[in-house]
């Protein structure tokens, strides 16, 4: 993958972030006009699927690094699971529209915190 095509793969996250973050704008997560129209998105991630094992990726991994640093200073788990959900509000709720679980582990999965 070129350097320009992992930007323009950065670039499709955030059109995809901010379009179900803005009140303004028609959409909201669970339309599935969300990923309507970015061009790219078919070459760069397969599809919408693609899309969203991104963003599950993206939130697994600051998910990961906030867990670190609360185990060393001893705060409980649901108190970072619940930071990380009020400072990307828009990334959890698309990750609550769709399974990702189905895409990120071939089936769905038990939930191991609730949002």
């Amino acid at each position: 993958m070129s350097w320009a095509d992992l930007h323009a793969r950065t670039d499709i996250l955030h059109v995809v972030l901010d379009r179900a973050a803005r009140s303004d704008f028609e959409l909201n997560p669970a339309d599935p006009k969300l990923f309507d129209d970015i061009p790219e998105l078919q070459r760069l991630f397969g599809g919408p699927d693609g899309v969203l094992l991104a963003l599950r990726n993206r939130w697994e991994n600051h998910l990961t690094v906030k867990m670190e640093n609360a185990m060393e200073k001893g705060v409980l788990a649901i108190e970072v699971y619940a930071e990380l959900c009020a400072e990307q509000p828009a990334l959890r709720a698309i990750l609550d529209t769709y399974d990702t679980d189905r895409l990120y582990f071939g089936r769905p999965r038990a939930r191991a915190l609730a949002s």
